[in-house]
Protein backbone atom coordinates (compact mmCIF):
# COMPACT_ATOMS: atom_id res chain seq x y z
CA UNK A 1 0.00 0.00 0.00
CA UNK A 2 1.43 3.55 -0.72
CA UNK A 3 1.76 5.71 1.59
CA UNK A 4 -0.93 8.41 0.36
CA UNK A 5 -3.33 5.33 0.67
CA UNK A 6 -2.59 5.15 4.48
CA UNK A 7 -5.13 6.75 6.98
CA UNK A 8 -4.01 9.40 9.58
CA UNK A 9 -4.02 7.03 12.72
CA UNK A 10 -1.81 3.99 9.74
CA UNK A 11 0.57 7.22 9.07
CA UNK A 12 0.67 7.95 13.30
CA UNK A 13 1.30 4.27 13.62
CA UNK A 14 4.32 3.62 11.20
CA UNK A 15 5.91 7.18 12.31
CA UNK A 16 5.81 5.92 15.95
CA UNK A 17 7.61 2.75 14.65
CA UNK A 18 10.09 3.98 12.78
CA UNK A 19 8.48 2.61 9.58
CA UNK A 20 7.95 6.31 8.07
CA UNK A 21 9.53 9.96 8.69
CA UNK A 22 7.25 12.98 8.45
CA UNK A 23 9.63 13.89 5.77
CA UNK A 24 9.18 11.15 3.90
CA UNK A 25 5.08 11.42 4.00
CA UNK A 26 5.25 15.14 3.28
CA UNK A 27 6.77 14.53 0.40
CA UNK A 28 4.64 11.33 -0.71
CA UNK A 29 1.95 13.80 -0.70
CA UNK A 30 3.34 16.83 -2.93
CA UNK A 31 4.56 14.16 -5.36
CA UNK A 32 1.03 12.50 -5.23
CA UNK A 33 -0.47 16.29 -5.90
CA UNK A 34 2.24 16.93 -8.59
CA UNK A 35 1.05 13.54 -10.33
CA UNK A 36 -2.70 13.93 -9.63
CA UNK A 37 -3.66 17.45 -9.57
CA UNK A 38 -4.02 18.26 -13.33
CA UNK A 39 -6.58 15.64 -13.82
CA UNK A 40 -8.31 16.11 -10.67
CA UNK A 41 -8.22 20.16 -9.75
CA UNK A 42 -8.70 20.13 -6.65
CA UNK A 43 -6.70 22.87 -5.04
CA UNK A 44 -6.87 26.90 -5.74
CA UNK A 45 -3.83 27.53 -4.17
CA UNK A 46 -1.35 25.06 -3.45
CA UNK A 47 1.22 25.97 -0.52
CA UNK A 48 4.09 22.91 -1.50
CA UNK A 49 7.23 25.19 -0.84
CA UNK A 50 5.61 26.31 2.34
CA UNK A 51 4.73 22.88 3.88
CA UNK A 52 8.51 21.83 2.92
CA UNK A 53 9.72 24.63 5.48
CA UNK A 54 6.94 23.75 7.79
CA UNK A 55 8.07 20.11 8.00
CA UNK A 56 11.57 21.22 8.83
CA UNK A 57 10.55 23.31 11.31
CA UNK A 58 8.07 20.88 13.18
CA UNK A 59 11.43 18.49 13.03
CA UNK A 60 13.62 20.67 14.53
CA UNK A 61 11.46 21.58 17.62
CA UNK A 62 10.07 17.57 17.88
CA UNK A 63 13.95 16.85 18.04
CA UNK A 64 14.55 19.46 20.43
CA UNK A 65 11.79 18.55 22.93
CA UNK A 66 9.80 21.78 22.19
CA UNK A 67 6.78 19.59 20.85
CA UNK A 68 5.19 16.45 20.89
CA UNK A 69 1.83 15.24 19.52
CA UNK A 70 0.75 12.57 17.40
CA UNK A 71 -0.62 14.72 14.90
CA UNK A 72 2.60 17.08 14.64
CA UNK A 73 3.81 17.14 10.72
CA UNK A 74 0.65 15.39 9.20
CA UNK A 75 -0.28 17.06 6.16
CA UNK A 76 -4.25 18.64 5.61
CA UNK A 77 -5.82 20.31 2.90
CA UNK A 78 -8.32 23.32 3.82
CA UNK A 79 -11.63 24.11 1.91
CA UNK A 80 -11.11 28.03 0.46
CA UNK A 81 -13.97 29.43 2.67
CA UNK A 82 -11.96 29.24 5.90
CA UNK A 83 -9.99 31.74 7.09
CA UNK A 84 -6.08 31.08 7.01
CA UNK A 85 -4.01 33.82 8.27
CA UNK A 86 -1.20 35.59 5.37
CA UNK A 87 -2.93 33.22 2.64
CA UNK A 88 -5.06 33.62 0.24
CA UNK A 89 -9.21 33.13 0.89
CA UNK A 90 -11.20 33.01 -2.10
CA UNK A 91 -13.82 31.32 -1.92
CA UNK A 92 -13.68 30.12 -5.48
CA UNK A 93 -14.74 33.54 -6.60
CA UNK A 94 -14.23 36.42 -8.53
CA UNK A 95 -14.92 38.61 -5.99
CA UNK A 96 -12.24 37.19 -3.43
CA UNK A 97 -9.82 36.09 -5.84
CA UNK A 98 -6.94 38.39 -4.00
CA UNK A 99 -8.28 38.56 -0.40
CA UNK A 100 -5.16 37.12 1.65
CA UNK A 101 -6.91 36.92 5.11
CA UNK A 102 -5.40 38.82 8.07
CA UNK A 103 -6.41 36.33 10.88
CA UNK A 104 -6.82 32.82 11.20
CA UNK A 105 -10.38 30.79 11.75
CA UNK A 106 -10.76 28.88 14.97
CA UNK A 107 -10.95 25.82 13.85
CA UNK A 108 -7.34 26.79 11.61
CA UNK A 109 -5.77 28.14 15.12
CA UNK A 110 -6.71 24.65 16.41
CA UNK A 111 -4.80 22.85 13.28
CA UNK A 112 -1.50 24.86 13.75
CA UNK A 113 -1.78 24.08 17.70
CA UNK A 114 -1.10 20.52 16.38
CA UNK A 115 1.59 21.46 13.64
CA UNK A 116 -0.02 20.00 10.93
CA UNK A 117 0.72 21.06 7.68
CA UNK A 118 -1.52 23.00 5.42
CA UNK A 119 -0.78 21.65 1.98
CA UNK A 120 -3.73 24.02 0.10
CA UNK A 121 -6.77 25.19 0.13
CA UNK A 122 -9.23 23.41 -2.08
CA UNK A 123 -11.97 24.24 -4.65
CA UNK A 124 -15.49 24.59 -4.19
CA UNK A 125 -18.36 26.16 -5.30
CA UNK A 126 -17.97 29.65 -5.58
CA UNK A 127 -19.12 30.77 -1.84
CA UNK A 128 -19.98 27.09 -1.19
CA UNK A 129 -23.41 27.98 -3.12
CA UNK A 130 -23.54 24.68 -5.11
CA UNK A 131 -23.76 20.88 -5.47
CA UNK A 132 -21.00 19.83 -7.91
CA UNK A 133 -18.05 22.08 -7.76
CA UNK A 134 -18.59 23.38 -11.30
CA UNK A 135 -19.55 26.76 -9.65
CA UNK A 136 -16.00 27.71 -9.38
CA UNK A 137 -14.33 30.94 -10.67
CA UNK A 138 -11.39 29.33 -11.34
CA UNK A 139 -11.35 25.58 -12.07
CA UNK A 140 -14.33 22.51 -12.05
CA UNK A 141 -13.30 19.96 -10.08
CA UNK A 142 -13.24 16.41 -10.89
CA UNK A 143 -14.27 12.82 -9.49
CA UNK A 144 -11.45 10.64 -9.09
CA UNK A 145 -13.34 7.89 -9.43
CA UNK A 146 -14.66 9.10 -12.76
CA UNK A 147 -12.94 12.46 -14.37
CA UNK A 148 -15.70 13.06 -16.27
CA UNK A 149 -18.25 12.84 -13.17
CA UNK A 150 -18.56 16.01 -10.66
CA UNK A 151 -17.31 15.46 -7.07
CA UNK A 152 -20.46 16.32 -5.43
CA UNK A 153 -20.41 20.14 -3.74
CA UNK A 154 -19.80 22.82 -2.56
CA UNK A 155 -17.09 21.14 -0.42
CA UNK A 156 -15.62 18.92 -3.60
CA UNK A 157 -12.03 20.15 -3.68
CA UNK A 158 -11.71 18.67 -0.11
CA UNK A 159 -13.52 15.15 -1.32
CA UNK A 160 -11.88 14.53 -4.25
CA UNK A 161 -8.23 15.78 -2.78
CA UNK A 162 -8.87 12.82 0.19
CA UNK A 163 -10.11 10.41 -2.66
CA UNK A 164 -6.99 10.98 -4.52
CA UNK A 165 -4.72 10.56 -1.58
CA UNK A 166 -3.51 14.18 -2.47
CA UNK A 167 -3.71 15.26 1.10
CA UNK A 168 -4.50 12.61 4.29
CA UNK A 169 -7.66 14.74 4.92
CA UNK A 170 -9.42 17.67 5.09
CA UNK A 171 -11.54 20.38 6.41
CA UNK A 172 -15.05 21.46 4.30
CA UNK A 173 -18.14 23.34 5.51
CA UNK A 174 -21.72 21.46 5.26
CA UNK A 175 -24.61 24.23 4.99
CA UNK A 176 -27.05 22.17 3.31
CA UNK A 177 -24.92 18.58 2.66
CA UNK A 178 -21.66 20.19 1.09
CA UNK A 179 -19.68 18.53 3.10
CA UNK A 180 -21.61 14.29 2.78
CA UNK A 181 -22.46 14.59 -0.83
CA UNK A 182 -19.08 15.28 -1.73
CA UNK A 183 -17.95 12.24 0.31
CA UNK A 184 -20.59 10.01 -0.70
CA UNK A 185 -19.87 10.90 -4.53
CA UNK A 186 -16.06 10.53 -3.60
CA UNK A 187 -16.14 7.46 -1.62
CA UNK A 188 -14.52 8.94 1.22
CA UNK A 189 -16.12 9.87 5.21
CA UNK A 190 -17.59 13.05 5.20
CA UNK A 191 -18.89 14.39 8.96
CA UNK A 192 -21.14 17.18 10.06
CA UNK A 193 -21.47 18.40 13.12
CA UNK A 194 -24.15 19.58 15.42
CA UNK A 195 -24.28 22.84 14.69
CA UNK A 196 -22.52 24.72 17.45
CA UNK A 197 -20.44 22.12 17.89
CA UNK A 198 -17.49 23.83 15.78
CA UNK A 199 -16.72 27.23 15.74
CA UNK A 200 -17.91 29.37 12.75
CA UNK A 201 -15.47 31.69 13.67
CA UNK A 202 -13.60 32.65 10.89
CA UNK A 203 -15.97 30.64 8.34
CA UNK A 204 -17.14 33.12 5.37
CA UNK A 205 -20.43 32.75 5.57
CA UNK A 206 -23.15 31.20 3.02
CA UNK A 207 -26.12 30.78 5.58
CA UNK A 208 -25.12 31.53 9.09
CA UNK A 209 -27.77 29.54 10.96
CA UNK A 210 -26.83 26.56 8.64
CA UNK A 211 -23.49 26.42 8.32
CA UNK A 212 -20.87 24.05 9.93
CA UNK A 213 -17.36 22.70 9.68
CA UNK A 214 -16.67 19.53 9.42
CA UNK A 215 -14.22 16.65 8.62
CA UNK A 216 -13.58 14.71 5.67
CA UNK A 217 -11.67 11.73 5.95
CA UNK A 218 -10.96 8.23 4.39
CA UNK A 219 -12.46 6.23 7.54
CA UNK A 220 -14.38 6.69 10.56
CA UNK A 221 -11.36 6.65 12.93
CA UNK A 222 -9.83 9.76 10.96
CA UNK A 223 -13.31 11.23 11.18
CA UNK A 224 -13.70 11.17 15.12
CA UNK A 225 -9.62 12.23 15.61
CA UNK A 226 -10.83 15.26 13.82
CA UNK A 227 -13.22 16.15 15.31
CA UNK A 228 -11.56 15.69 18.54
CA UNK A 229 -9.25 18.38 17.17
CA UNK A 230 -11.83 20.93 16.22
CA UNK A 231 -14.31 20.96 18.49
CA UNK A 232 -15.48 23.18 21.87
CA UNK A 233 -16.48 26.37 22.79
CA UNK A 234 -15.34 29.39 21.28
CA UNK A 235 -16.18 32.80 22.60
CA UNK A 236 -15.62 34.36 19.31
CA UNK A 237 -18.49 32.42 17.72
CA UNK A 238 -22.14 33.53 19.85
CA UNK A 239 -23.17 30.72 18.59
CA UNK A 240 -20.55 27.78 19.75
CA UNK A 241 -22.71 26.05 22.32
CA UNK A 242 -20.35 25.06 25.72
CA UNK A 243 -20.58 21.77 26.11
CA UNK A 244 -18.36 18.91 27.73
CA UNK A 245 -15.05 18.26 25.95
CA UNK A 246 -15.53 14.81 24.95
CA UNK A 247 -13.24 11.64 23.01
CA UNK A 248 -14.71 10.70 19.68
CA UNK A 249 -12.48 7.88 19.34
CA UNK A 250 -13.32 6.15 22.59
CA UNK A 251 -16.86 6.12 20.91
CA UNK A 252 -15.77 3.72 18.63
CA UNK A 253 -16.49 0.32 20.15
CA UNK A 254 -17.52 -1.48 17.74
CA UNK A 255 -20.46 -3.14 18.15
CA UNK A 256 -24.17 -1.75 17.38
CA UNK A 257 -26.12 -4.95 19.07
CA UNK A 258 -29.35 -3.58 20.38
CA UNK A 259 -29.00 -0.32 19.05
CA UNK A 260 -32.22 1.26 17.68
CA UNK A 261 -32.07 2.56 13.99
CA UNK A 262 -35.18 4.12 11.95
CA UNK A 263 -35.49 4.10 7.97
CA UNK A 264 -37.50 7.21 7.29
CA UNK A 265 -39.30 6.13 4.10
CA UNK A 266 -40.03 8.81 2.42
CA UNK A 267 -36.16 9.22 2.12
CA UNK A 268 -36.36 5.88 -0.15
CA UNK A 269 -39.22 7.38 -2.39
CA UNK A 270 -39.31 8.02 -6.43
CA UNK A 271 -36.50 9.58 -7.62
CA UNK A 272 -33.80 7.31 -5.99
CA UNK A 273 -31.57 5.28 -8.17
CA UNK A 274 -32.38 1.08 -8.16
CA UNK A 275 -28.49 0.84 -7.40
CA UNK A 276 -28.63 3.25 -4.95
CA UNK A 277 -31.98 2.17 -3.21
CA UNK A 278 -30.23 -1.64 -3.15
CA UNK A 279 -27.00 -0.75 -1.60
CA UNK A 280 -28.76 0.82 1.00
CA UNK A 281 -30.97 -2.13 2.09
CA UNK A 282 -27.52 -4.44 1.67
CA UNK A 283 -26.43 -1.79 4.65
CA UNK A 284 -29.53 -2.43 6.75
CA UNK A 285 -29.10 -6.27 6.53
CA UNK A 286 -25.64 -5.62 7.43
CA UNK A 287 -26.84 -3.82 10.69
CA UNK A 288 -29.42 -6.87 11.65
CA UNK A 289 -27.18 -9.24 11.50
CA UNK A 290 -24.70 -7.23 13.45
CA UNK A 291 -27.66 -7.06 15.92
CA UNK A 292 -28.77 -3.90 15.45
CA UNK A 293 -32.75 -3.32 15.40
CA UNK A 294 -34.23 -1.68 12.09
CA UNK A 295 -37.50 -0.52 11.44
CA UNK A 296 -39.12 1.46 8.69
CA UNK A 297 -40.64 4.33 9.91
CA UNK A 298 -42.06 7.67 8.49
CA UNK A 299 -40.63 11.24 8.92
CA UNK A 300 -42.99 13.29 6.70
CA UNK A 301 -40.22 16.44 6.51
CA UNK A 302 -38.16 15.43 3.20
CA UNK A 303 -41.14 17.05 0.55
CA UNK A 304 -41.23 19.99 3.27
CA UNK A 305 -37.11 20.24 3.97
CA UNK A 306 -35.92 21.06 0.55
CA UNK A 307 -38.15 24.44 0.24
CA UNK A 308 -37.48 25.38 3.55
CA UNK A 309 -34.12 25.14 2.96
CA UNK A 310 -33.94 27.06 -0.01
CA UNK A 311 -35.99 30.08 1.38
CA UNK A 312 -33.84 30.55 4.73
CA UNK A 313 -30.42 29.52 3.07
CA UNK A 314 -30.93 32.23 0.18
CA UNK A 315 -32.60 35.01 2.33
CA UNK A 316 -29.02 34.41 4.77
CA UNK A 317 -26.73 34.31 1.59
CA UNK A 318 -28.86 37.58 0.27
CA UNK A 319 -27.94 39.25 3.76
CA UNK A 320 -24.52 37.88 4.21
CA UNK A 321 -23.02 38.67 0.73
CA UNK A 322 -24.59 42.22 0.72
CA UNK A 323 -21.17 43.05 2.42
CA UNK A 324 -18.95 42.83 -1.09
CA UNK A 325 -19.98 45.99 -2.57
CA UNK A 326 -16.99 47.11 -4.15
CA UNK A 327 -15.80 49.02 -1.28
CA UNK A 328 -15.38 47.25 2.00
CA UNK A 329 -14.98 43.95 1.35
CA UNK A 330 -13.49 42.58 -2.51
CA UNK A 331 -13.37 43.15 -5.97
CA UNK A 332 -14.14 46.40 -7.25
CA UNK A 333 -15.24 47.40 -10.48
CA UNK A 334 -12.51 50.00 -12.37
CA UNK A 335 -14.82 51.85 -14.54
CA UNK A 336 -17.92 54.02 -12.57
CA UNK A 337 -19.72 57.03 -12.72
CA UNK A 338 -21.02 57.21 -9.48
CA UNK A 339 -21.37 55.48 -6.08
CA UNK A 340 -24.69 53.57 -7.26
CA UNK A 341 -22.76 52.58 -10.96
CA UNK A 342 -19.47 51.32 -8.64
CA UNK A 343 -22.08 48.96 -6.55
CA UNK A 344 -23.54 47.28 -9.20
CA UNK A 345 -20.59 47.18 -11.45
CA UNK A 346 -18.66 45.40 -8.73
CA UNK A 347 -21.15 43.00 -7.69
CA UNK A 348 -22.26 42.11 -11.23
CA UNK A 349 -18.61 41.40 -12.09
CA UNK A 350 -17.34 39.91 -8.79
CA UNK A 351 -20.16 37.18 -8.56
CA UNK A 352 -21.02 33.87 -10.92
CA UNK A 353 -24.46 33.36 -12.00
CA UNK A 354 -25.57 30.81 -9.00
CA UNK A 355 -24.38 33.33 -6.56
CA UNK A 356 -26.42 35.84 -7.90
CA UNK A 357 -29.37 33.63 -8.39
CA UNK A 358 -28.58 33.05 -5.25
CA UNK A 359 -28.98 36.25 -4.25
CA UNK A 360 -32.28 37.34 -6.13
CA UNK A 361 -34.02 34.76 -4.63
CA UNK A 362 -32.99 35.83 -1.13
CA UNK A 363 -33.77 39.39 -1.73
CA UNK A 364 -37.26 38.69 -3.02
CA UNK A 365 -38.21 36.21 -0.50
CA UNK A 366 -36.84 39.18 2.30
CA UNK A 367 -38.85 41.88 0.44
CA UNK A 368 -41.78 43.81 2.12
CA UNK A 369 -45.18 41.82 0.73
CA UNK A 370 -43.32 38.52 0.18
CA UNK A 371 -41.47 38.47 3.93
CA UNK A 372 -44.60 36.80 4.96
CA UNK A 373 -45.60 34.64 2.60
CA UNK A 374 -42.16 32.64 2.29
CA UNK A 375 -39.29 33.39 4.39
CA UNK A 376 -41.79 33.70 8.12
CA UNK A 377 -43.68 30.35 6.91
CA UNK A 378 -40.00 28.51 6.17
CA UNK A 379 -39.02 29.34 9.72
CA UNK A 380 -42.78 27.82 10.77
CA UNK A 381 -41.53 24.81 8.99
CA UNK A 382 -38.35 24.47 10.22
CA UNK A 383 -40.05 24.39 13.90
CA UNK A 384 -41.78 21.53 12.23
CA UNK A 385 -38.93 19.61 10.88
CA UNK A 386 -36.83 20.04 14.24
CA UNK A 387 -40.23 18.58 16.47
CA UNK A 388 -40.33 15.76 13.68
CA UNK A 389 -37.01 14.35 14.45
CA UNK A 390 -37.50 15.23 18.11
CA UNK A 391 -40.12 12.18 18.10
CA UNK A 392 -38.37 10.18 15.97
CA UNK A 393 -35.20 10.26 18.49
CA UNK A 394 -37.50 9.49 21.56
CA UNK A 395 -37.75 5.92 19.90
CA UNK A 396 -34.54 5.58 17.88
CA UNK A 397 -30.89 6.79 17.97
CA UNK A 398 -30.24 6.76 14.78
CA UNK A 399 -32.08 7.04 11.13
CA UNK A 400 -30.12 5.92 8.19
CA UNK A 401 -31.52 7.32 4.72
CA UNK A 402 -29.03 7.55 1.36
CA UNK A 403 -27.16 10.66 1.54
CA UNK A 404 -27.65 11.78 -2.25
CA UNK A 405 -30.56 9.58 -4.09
CA UNK A 406 -28.06 9.14 -7.41
CA UNK A 407 -24.10 8.85 -7.64
CA UNK A 408 -22.03 10.96 -8.95
CA UNK A 409 -23.79 12.39 -12.36
CA UNK A 410 -21.24 13.96 -15.22
CA UNK A 411 -19.51 17.12 -15.10
CA UNK A 412 -22.43 19.59 -17.58
CA UNK A 413 -25.28 17.44 -17.13
CA UNK A 414 -27.24 19.43 -14.40
CA UNK A 415 -25.67 23.26 -14.73
CA UNK A 416 -28.26 24.25 -16.86
CA UNK A 417 -31.27 23.18 -14.95
CA UNK A 418 -30.89 24.69 -11.27
CA UNK A 419 -34.18 23.15 -9.47
CA UNK A 420 -32.83 19.18 -11.28
CA UNK A 421 -29.16 20.51 -9.12
CA UNK A 422 -30.77 20.92 -6.01
CA UNK A 423 -33.11 18.51 -5.83
CA UNK A 424 -30.13 16.29 -5.55
CA UNK A 425 -29.65 17.27 -1.63
CA UNK A 426 -33.22 15.98 -0.73
CA UNK A 427 -31.60 13.78 1.26
CA UNK A 428 -29.40 15.99 3.84
CA UNK A 429 -30.81 19.57 4.24
CA UNK A 430 -33.29 18.47 6.36
CA UNK A 431 -30.18 17.64 9.16
CA UNK A 432 -28.83 20.89 8.42
CA UNK A 433 -32.73 22.93 9.45
CA UNK A 434 -32.59 20.91 12.42
CA UNK A 435 -28.94 21.44 13.58
CA UNK A 436 -28.34 17.72 13.79
CA UNK A 437 -25.50 15.83 13.18
CA UNK A 438 -24.84 13.70 10.25
CA UNK A 439 -22.07 11.12 8.48
CA UNK A 440 -21.60 9.58 4.98
CA UNK A 441 -20.03 6.78 4.87
CA UNK A 442 -19.36 4.19 1.41
CA UNK A 443 -21.69 1.38 1.89
CA UNK A 444 -21.08 0.14 -2.04
CA UNK A 445 -20.29 0.70 -5.67
CA UNK A 446 -22.94 0.85 -8.84
CA UNK A 447 -22.36 -1.09 -11.87
CA UNK A 448 -19.95 1.54 -12.98
CA UNK A 449 -18.10 1.41 -10.11
CA UNK A 450 -19.25 4.89 -8.32
CA UNK A 451 -19.37 5.17 -4.66
CA UNK A 452 -22.70 5.21 -2.71
CA UNK A 453 -23.34 6.93 0.42
CA UNK A 454 -25.17 6.04 3.39
CA UNK A 455 -26.19 8.80 5.89
CA UNK A 456 -26.36 8.42 9.65
CA UNK A 457 -28.35 11.14 11.26
CA UNK A 458 -28.35 11.17 15.08
CA UNK A 459 -29.97 13.57 17.71
CA UNK A 460 -28.33 16.62 18.60
CA UNK A 461 -24.63 16.34 20.16
CA UNK A 462 -24.79 12.73 19.73
CA UNK A 463 -21.82 12.40 17.37
CA UNK A 464 -20.31 9.65 19.28
CA UNK A 465 -23.38 7.28 18.10
CA UNK A 466 -23.79 8.12 14.87
CA UNK A 467 -19.53 7.69 14.78
CA UNK A 468 -19.77 4.13 16.19
CA UNK A 469 -22.79 2.87 13.90
CA UNK A 470 -20.95 4.32 11.31
CA UNK A 471 -17.36 2.75 12.43
CA UNK A 472 -18.95 -1.02 13.31
CA UNK A 473 -20.41 -1.03 10.00
CA UNK A 474 -17.13 0.02 8.01
CA UNK A 475 -15.10 -2.57 10.09
CA UNK A 476 -17.37 -5.59 8.24
CA UNK A 477 -18.22 -3.62 4.70
CA UNK A 478 -14.01 -3.33 4.46
CA UNK A 479 -14.49 -0.89 1.69
CA UNK A 480 -11.16 0.32 1.34
CA UNK A 481 -9.53 -2.82 0.94
CA UNK A 482 -12.06 -3.26 -2.27
CA UNK A 483 -12.60 -0.68 -3.75
CA UNK A 484 -10.27 2.31 -5.01
CA UNK A 485 -10.55 4.95 -7.58
CA UNK A 486 -9.85 4.84 -11.26
CA UNK A 487 -8.93 7.91 -12.47
CA UNK A 488 -10.85 7.07 -15.41
CA UNK A 489 -11.35 9.19 -18.87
Amino acid sequence: MEITDLTVHELQEKIKNGELTRKEILQAYINRIDEKEKEVQAFVTTLTEEAEKKEKEVHKKIESGEIEGDLAGIPIGIKDNICTKGIKTTCASKMLEDFISPYDATVMEKINDENMILLGKLNMDEFAMGGSTEHSYFKKTRNPWDLNRVPGGSSGGSASAVAAGMVPWALGSDTGGSIRQPASFCGVVGLKPTYGLVSRYGLVAFASSLDQIGPITKDVKDSAILLNIIAGHDKKDTTSVNIEKKDYVKALKNDVKGLKIGVPKEFLAEGTQPEVKKKIEEAIQIYKELGAVVEEISLDVAKYSLATYYIIACAEASSNLGRFDGIRYGYRAKDYKDLNELFVKSRSEGFGDEVKRRIILGTYVLSSGYYDAYYKKAQKVRSLVMNEFNKAFQKYDVLLTPTSPTVAFKIGEKTSNPLEMYLSDICTVSVNIAGLPGISIPCGVDSNNMPIGMQLIGNKFQEETILNAAYTFEQKLKFREKYKPEFKK
